[in-house]
């Protein structure tokens, strides 16, 4: 599995900024000028977007975005309202145009696929989505190297992004035994999302649809940070650093 950090989101806003920068108009350039929220701030005026991708594989290098689908959490309110998805056309020059042996895991096919929007219109879309906002994501690092990639290619830029991690936030539950009592790793297969889900209490939902996904992994992270604060605020630097 080949995975990427995402870029210092200072560092990689200041080279978009500079002079010798050309950025075309749009969702890009929006999404840019647009600071993160303080690290400061509590959870409960947070503002974050839940991701989840579809693809072809784990490498963001030679597998390809097949779809997406995203969540808005406002502090500790899902908006079903700014709930978006969309099933990307062709390869974008990264691998085959057909989905392959994934569409036993999203279910998408190559019919379905092709009928979809453009790369470019479907990252545009995520990133009016995403402006101003924390990515979260169950497993983030897949996430940002995925839509990283995608940037690049379609804008021939790096995209920052600040990520809250479920997944992460979940080991440090299980392993920390505020829910479980273990006092050990958790098994394989542990940490994954519909085995979060079930130790929240939370509902089985399909997996591997990009919106329910979405949702499940921001239903999970309202029931993490009850249970992290414990009836206080935690803040965003918590969230990310493991603080």
């Amino acid at each position: 599995m080949i995975l990427r950090r995402s870029p210092d989101h200072r560092r990689a806003r200041q080279l978009a900024a500079s002079p010798g920068v050309a950025l075309p108009e749009g969702a890009l350039r929006r999404y840019l000028a647009q600071p993160f929220p303080p690290l400061g701030t509590d959870h409960t005026s947070l503002r974050l977007l839940a991701v989840d991708l579809e693809t072809t594989g784990l490498d963001p290098d030679h597998d390809r975005i097949v779809s997406l689908g995203f969540v808005p959490v406002d502090g500790t309110s899902i908006v079903l309202g700014g709930a978006g998805q969309a099933v990307v056309r062709g390869s974008g020059g990264v691998g085959p145009e057909g989905v392959g042996q994934s569409a036993t895991v999203h279910g998408l096919t190559d019919d379905a696929v092709a009928a979809g929007v453009e790369l470019a219109d479907a990252l545009d879309l995520l990133l009016e989505a995403l402006t101003g906002r924390v990515l979260l994501a169950h497993h983030a690092a897949i996430e940002q190297g995925f839509l990283d990639v995608a940037c690049r290619r379609v804008h021939g830029q790096p995209l920052p992004t600040l990520a809250v991690d479920t997944m992460a936030l979940e080991h440090r539950l299980v392993t920390a035994g505020w829910q479980t009592g273990w006092d050990r790793e958790p098994p394989q297969g542990g940490l994954r999302l519909p085995a979060a889900r079930e130790r929240h209490g939370l509902p089985r939902y399909r997996s591997h649809d990009a919106l329910t996904d979405a949702l499940a992994c921001a239903e999970l992270y309202l029931a993490q940070v009850a249970e992290l604060g414990r009836g206080r605020p935690v803040t965003l630097r918590q969230l990310t650093k493991g603080g």
